[in-house]
């Protein structure tokens, strides 16, 4: 079983708020795939990463998780491409890790 996780963030690359429809767009979309999801919207969850020129960024996040069986590749990459369109950035992670039950 593997744990695939969105992180999504709150502004665009220019630092405008992204709307609501994108995030309900992404819910509906895992939903209609994988038949369930876990959002973690309540507190935002902070990025940090420094850029080439040594400026350090900021983001907030909000995480979706989702569960899966298998873990399609090629189809996490392409989705990932849609998810960076949608969300206007010039990139955007999806992780995933193989997990177990207990």
């Amino acid at each position: 079983m593997f744990l695939i996780q969105l992180l999504l963030p709150l502004y665009d690359n220019t630092g405008q708020e992204l709307p609501r429809d994108v995030y309900l767009r992404t819910r509906d979309d895992i939903l209609a795939r994988f038949g369930g999801l876990t959002t973690y919207t309540r507190s935002p969850a902070g990025g940090l990463w420094r850029e080439e020129d040594g400026k350090t960024v900021r983001d907030d996040l909000v995480v979706y998780e989702v569960m899966a069986d298998d873990l399609d590749e090629a189809w996490w990459r392409s989705y990932r491409q849609v998810l960076q369109e949608r969300f206007r950035q010039q990139e955007l992670v999806v992780r995933a890790q193989e997990t177990r039950l207990l």
